[in-house]
């Protein structure tokens, strides 16, 4: 394996590994913190070993001990996103190996530590924030550098473990982890309190470390499979999430056996801000994809039990491994389960969302490359769509040139079958392709590399993609572009009803990327489309950035409204800059950011007051 440096973390990485990690939290909803004790057990890497660093980032650490005995401690320089190191010196020296056998030395690091009330990695709900409006909420979201906020711990993808943990919360609310469900019991200290207990037996990094308090129902909707949401949306969940299973099998079918044994789904909040997480054996959803187009989100994030959980990226300068091969799979499964045409279709849309990325961080920037530099960078802040689409596409160009999409599946398959339990560098990657595709090594050569990884903006070569599916949209959204005042009369409500969501949705991306149009257009095409009522997520936040876009001030309050009553990025970011671009409103996009900050996630709230230009 290639030596370890991670840029985004502080934890000694050539010194030592974390194998196991055993949490104790109590959730106090009145003080906005966890107070938590956690046991490392650590694999000794070098000689005479007597000091080790974890990461941490607003904790307050109150002891430390090293199998028992007590250690010093002390917290190094804050640093402007990556926390503050936590350096513990051990009470005695170990060796790589104990009695010259060869057995590694492992230590069992104990901190007992709280919390901070604005730890990153946690969203604290008041009452009026959940569907319910009775009992608070809690859920963690720790990709990709948080979870150093709510355990002090290695917190790197390069290193991976299992854990067990057990969470004291108040009776009459369930907490859930991304770990199999072990019982619970009575809280003994505390008789208005019970204890859940979870393990995870198959070792996995610190950022799929995940959290969930609040009123939760469950409702089966496969053998392997629960949803989880409060009561007023569990049904419905259910229904949406009916395919799961057939999914799962689609995924196992193509990448081998699912090794997490369980596979649930939770609902979260409308303030989550992604569309998924891919906790282990519980994916967090955002509500926003309850309207039936959900499959390409589930499919995502089952996707994700082979590549990202099983097979990880070693830093996050190789996040494409990750969500690249993530999206290939999950199109894969359409693919299975719909067609080929859904495939491309899908493939062509991923292609204009990397257009829309690239531009707004600007053609020459280099974290639109495919592995960006990211010593100094925060990942917040580098987060884009450019390693799923630009990764999506240098792996559609590979499967073209090495013999079509069943060849491919099986590079990736044995690819998944050797990493599998560790993690990879894009160059241990690339090193693979070229030995199992030995006999086409003369036209993996001819491949232009640097122009794909290393150089930013678009990618070196346009896929080209099967247009079936996308023609209707494209002549649909050039009948408007070419459209004069005369010939509005010649739309007709029957032009949509034609598409279906993904046609609509790519309808909606294609007027978008064009001028903006006149407000006479936009007011036809809600005149005859009635858009301002469709309810899918996904076509309304394209459609609102349209009509803000063409300055129709009716479309400012909608815009956001959406804007804020979810907080998934994806939504909320473009819509507020949509709003505060609309020079007349750029004071009341400010102006509404700031009322409904608080309810907003924190990540969210810090890139939203970046894109609006507020300080602190």
């Amino acid at each position: 394996m290639t030596p370890v440096s991670d840029p985004s973390s502080f934890s000694s990485l050539s010194k030592c590994a974390t194998k196991h990690l055993n949490l104790i939290y109590h959730v106090d909803f009145d003080r906005h913190v966890l107070k938590g004790k956690v046991a490392l057990t650590v694999e000794v890497l070098e000689d005479k070993f007597s000091s080790l660093t974890l990461d941490s980032k607003d904790l307050k650490i109150f002891k430390v001990s090293a199998n028992g005995q007590a250690a010093q401690f002390a917290l190094g320089t804050k640093h402007k996103f990556k926390g503050s190191p936590l350096e513990i010196t051990l009470p005695f020296e170990l060796s790589r190996y104990c009695h010259k056998l060869v057995l590694g030395q492992h230590v069992i690091v104990e901190i007992e530590y709280e919390t901070s009330p604005s730890a990153t990695a946690l969203q604290w709900l008041t009452p009026k924030q959940t569907a319910g409006k009775k009992h608070p909420y809690l859920f963690s979201q720790c990709q990709a550098t948080h979870c150093r906020t709510m355990v002090p711990c290695q917190d790197t993808p390069s290193v991976k473990h299992t854990y067990y943990a057990q969470v004291s919360v108040p009776r009459e609310l369930v907490a859930l982890m991304s770990a199999l469900r072990d019982g619970q019991e009575p809280d003994p200290s505390d008789s208005s309190r019970v204890i859940y207990r979870f393990r995870q037996p198959v070792s996995m990094p610190s950022y799929l470390i995940a959290i969930v308090v609040g009123a939760l129902e469950s409702r089966e909707i496969g053998p392997r499979s629960r949803v989880w949401s409060e009561k007023e949306c569990v049904d419905e969940a259910a229904f949406e999430f009916s395919e799961t299973e057939t999914m799962l099998k689609t995924a196992e079918s193509l990448a081998g056996p699912y090794v997490w044994s369980q596979y649930d789904v939770l609902v979260l909040p409308p303030s989550f801000p992604y569309g998924g997480m891919e906790n282990p054996c519980l994916t967090f959803v955002t509500p926003t994809v309850l309207v039936r187009i959900i499959s390409s989100v589930i499919a995502h994030e089952i996707s994700h039990s082979w590549t990202g959980n099983l097979v990880t990226n070693r830093t996050w300068e190789h996040f494409w491994l990750n969500e690249g091969h993530t999206v290939y799979i999950e199109r894969m499964i359409a693919r299975c389960m719909e067609s080929e045409q859904l495939r491309q279709f899908k493939g062509i849309g991923g292609w204009k969302e990397l257009q829309e990325s690239v531009k707004q961080f600007g053609a020459n920037n280099v974290l639109t490359n495919l592995v960006p530099n990211m010593h100094e960078v925060d990942t917040d802040e580098a987060f884009s769509l450019v390693p799923y689409e630009k990764g999506f596409a240098l792996l559609y160009h590979l499967e073209e040139l090495m013999g079509g999409p069943e060849v491919f599946m099986g590079f990736v398959k044995s690819y998944i079958q050797l990493f599998a339990y560790g993690s990879v560098t894009t160059e241990e990657w690339k090193n693979y392709l070229f030995t199992y595709f030995k006999d086409k090594v003369d036209i993996l050569n001819k491949v232009d590399w640097n122009g794909w990884m290393h150089t930013p903006g678009m990618p070196p070569v346009k896929p080209q993609y099967d247009t079936t599916m996308a023609d209707a949209c494209t002549a649909l959204c050039q009948r408007w572009v070419k459209a004069k005042e005369e010939d509005l009369a010649s739309f007709t409500e029957a032009d949509v009803k034609k598409l279906n969501s993904p046609q609509l949705i790519e309808f909606m991306a294609l007027l978008l990327q064009e001028e903006p149009f006149l407000l006479s257009h936009v007011k036809k095409m809600q005149e005859v489309y009635q858009l301002n009522s469709v309810k899918n997520a996904e076509v309304r936040f394209r459609w609102l950035r349209i009509c803000v876009k063409a300055h129709w001030e009716e479309a400012v309050p909608l815009a956001l409204k959406m804007a804020t009553e979810q907080g998934r990025m994806k939504f909320t970011r473009p819509l507020f800059k949509e709003v505060y671009n609309f020079s007349k409103y750029s004071d009341e996009a400010v102006k509404t950011f700031k009322e409904h900050r608080g309810a907003l996630h924190p990540v969210t709230a810090m890139l939203v007051a970046k894109d609006l230009k507020i300080d602190g």
